[in-house]
Order: C-alpha cells, then sequence, then structure tokens
C-alpha cells in the first residue's frame, strides 16, 4: 500500500510542478514556449482552469503526505533493535578467586653479608 501511495505522490509532485510553470507570471514562464495559450482555455485563459488544478493537486498531494505519513508510523511501531538477538555464543567467563589460595609475593627479605 505505501508503495502505490509513493507512486502516486511522485506524480502528483510531478503534475503540480507541470501546473505552477504553466501559469503566467511576469515574464509568462513556460507559456511563451508553446504559443499563443490564452486561447486554448477560453476569452480568460489558463488562470482559473490552472489555479483550481493547482489547488486540486496540492490538496491532494497533502492528504497523500499525510496518508503516507500515518502508514509509516503505523508500520513502524518496532525499532531496529527489537529485532537483535542478545545471545551471545562466546561464554561469559565469572572472575572466581579462592581465598585459601593467594600468590602475592611476601616481603623482600635483604641477602645476609658475610
Amino acid at each position: 500500500m505505501t508503495s502505490t501511495l509513493m507512486i502516486i505522490q511522485i506524480i502528483l509532485a510531478i503534475l503540480i510542478t507541470v501546473a505552477i510553470l504553466l501559469q503566467k507570471s511576469d515574464s509568462i514562464g513556460l507559456g511563451a514556449y508553446s504559443g499563443s495559450n490564452e486561447s486554448l482555455f477560453g476569452a480568460k485563459g489558463p488562470t482559473g482552469f490552472l489555479a483550481k488544478a493547482t489547488f486540486t493537486l496540492a490538496l491532494l498531494f497533502v492528504i497523500n503526505t499525510l496518508a503516507l505519513g500515518y502508514l509509516y508510523n503505523k508500520e513502524s511501531s518496532r525499532s531496529v533493535v527489537d529485532t537483535i538477538k542478545t545471545e551471545t555464543k562466546a561464554p561469559v567467563p565469572t572472575p572466581t578467586i579462592p581465598a585459601a589460595q593467594s600468590n602475592t609475593p611476601g616481603t623482600p627479605v635483604a641477602p645476609i653479608k658475610k
């Protein structure tokens, strides 16, 4: 499900980009490359249509983003740390010091001169 929504998200991002670039700006934008597109959408030009299309695409983009966030959060209820095995193959030594056996050297004795 998330992969389908991700593909839809990419398509929506591309469509929003195209819709924004086709809108008329101070320097005419990409409309200058497509010829006279003002008669294509009626007497008012593409302003109304492209504005409504951009708003609709942006609304779908936001809804899709929220759905993706919800699904990713629902799927990631487990952490990567939960999958780590805690078993060790090497035995852990426990330090034991017997009280009766002591290997500490005694006080050094000075040599006797004759």
